[in-house]
């Protein structure tokens, strides 16, 4: 079994044949999908899909591209929204200094918001970090000095030294199917590096589809495109690297194997 740990199944793209899009990714051997949301009128509609889909589990978070639209969210409100019982994660959330949508500040300020939360409740933070890979590292390492909280970072694309200080955080990292891109070597070099303990799959869907399906919207059942690829990269069977990153998952997002 596979388990894509990071999809957006409300998106365009997706959400219009969300049924037969789910449907499709468990012919593929997908047994379970963590649907992200970005901003807070997301939040309904991912926990709506998760309470309606038993293998389906939600996040609620702050995109850093949409931080400034929520200038009065309390840790009060985020902490109220995380306690549903469908709701396994929180974010994502981050940093994203290379289209800065929004001021920085305040990404940062709502980056440390969820971590706070993962703090009180042990849901892991679902890490968003785009250029920012000093102040990201910086915010991780003085938060963790406060008190240990499980997080990932997702859609791994950051460099190796950055790869060697989360996971020397704790962190554990996620590779998407840019991996399987013919640029993507540094990545594929960090995809060989992660131990097995610390790797997650995901597609981030409906974006970044991996070959060969680029130019496609991305499925959450592509996530074996990209679970074949870096188990060959590995030198691994399918079957085995689906067997540790689905326990990763469980692992780290332990509201769901509860």
């Amino acid at each position: 079994m596979l388990v894509d740990s990071h999809c957006h199944l409300e998106y365009d793209g997706l959400v219009e044949n969300q049924a037969d899009v789910l449907d499709r990714a468990r012919n593929a051997g997908v047994g379970a999908f963590l649907n992200i949301s970005t901003k807070r009128d997301e939040w309904d509609q991912v926990i709506g899909t998760a309470t309606a889909q038993s293998d389906v589990w939600a996040s609620v978070g702050i995109h850093p591209h949409n931080a400034d639209e929520h200038p009065d969210l309390t840790r009060e409100e985020l902490l109220k929204a995380a306690s549903h019982p469908r709701v396994i994660g929180l974010g994502e959330t981050g940093l994203d200094y290379y289209y800065d949508h929004s001021d920085r500040e305040e990404q940062q300020r709502l980056f440390r918001i969820h971590i706070d939360v993962a703090r009180e409740t042990g849901l892991p933070v679902i890490i968003h970090t785009r250029d920012a890979e000093d102040d990201t590292l910086s915010i991780l390492t003085n938060e963790m000095e406060k008190g240990a909280f499980p997080a990932l970072i997702h859609c791994f694309t950051a460099s190796a030294a950055f790869g060697e200080a989360v996971l020397k955080l704790g962190l554990s990292i996620s590779i998407s199917g840019i991996v399987t891109f013919k640029n993507a070597k540094d990545l594929q070099e960090v995809a060989k590096a992660v131990p097995s303990g610390r790797l997650l799959v995901e597609t981030d869907s409906p974006f970044l589809a991996p070959v060969p399906h680029r130019g496609k919207p991305c499925e959450p059942g592509y996530v074996r495109d990209t679970a074949s690829f870096i188990a060959e990269l590995r030198g691994e069977s399918l079957e085995e690297l689906g067997t540790y990153t689905t326990e990763n998952f469980y692992r780290l997002f332990s509201k769901a194997a509860a």
